[in-house]
């Protein structure tokens, strides 16, 4: 369900989920208790039980004890979290960001949405080649040197012969080059609008058809 805000059904299964642990945990401790209090009512009177192991016994109670505070603590950061992550999805909607992908988009004049690259190491250069959709490069690019990190550009629409690119579907490849010219390892980025956000975990972003629906740390740059 796409929805601008956290999906009660959703917290209400947290809530079960919690309840149904804490049932379990009851249920050991009564049945370890019951146990205990037989084996005592039913030791061998010539041989009882030690004290140190009576004591290990009721250690092992606290100790279970001690677990189950502890699952819940972190059940409730954890819900805290994913409830953190869905109001910080929903922030973005309206705006545009960069994730992974080649598409871009040309619209009339030669409009264009934005591309981007993100690199793990700095590159000596960088270069861009713009595909149309019968597969055919239809303009080049030579943007320079690049530090790691990520960074966006914009195509002007223009094709290597200066004409207007027409409106439609395009396709951007990226090649960054070391100092002595080897390829390195380089992603390429596309611009889209959060239209959405579909609760979950984690939460999912409806891009609007430009990339299928992403995570939050899909996102390299909001713009």
């Amino acid at each position: 369900m796409a929805t601008n805000a956290i999906d009660p059904n959703v917290i209400s299964a947290m809530n079960g989920a919690a309840a149904s642990r804490k049932s379990e945990s009851d249920d050991l401790r009564t049945n370890f208790m019951t146990l205990l209090i037989a084996q005592l009512k039913n030791q061998d009177p010539l041989n009882p039980m030690e004290n140190a192991e009576l004591t290990s016994q009721l250690a092992q109670i606290n100790t279970l004890s001690g677990i189950e505070a502890l699952n819940e603590t972190l059940s409730g950061i954890a819900g805290q979290i994913e409830a953190g992550q869905a109001l910080q999805a929903t922030a973005l909607i309206g705006k545009g960001v960069m994730v992974p992908g080649d598409r871009i988009l040309v619209g009339e004049e030669g409009v264009t949405t934005p591309f981007g690259v993100e690199l793990e190491a700095g590159a000596h250069q960088l270069k861009a080649t713009i595909i149309d959709g019968s597969g055919q490069p239809v303009r080049h690019f030579d943007l320079g040197p690049m530090q790691a990190g990520v960074e966006s550009f914009v195509w002007d629409g223009t094709l290597d012969n200066g004409a207007l690119a027409p409106t439609g579907s395009y396709r951007v490849v990226v090649e960054a080059l070391d100092v002595d010219g080897k390829a390195m390892a380089s992603q390429a980025l596309n611009y889209a609008v959060v239209n959405a956000v579909s609760t979950g975990n984690p939460p999912l972003l409806d891009l609007g058809g430009v990339s299928a629906q992403v995570p939050l740390q899909d996102i390299r740059q909001i713009l």
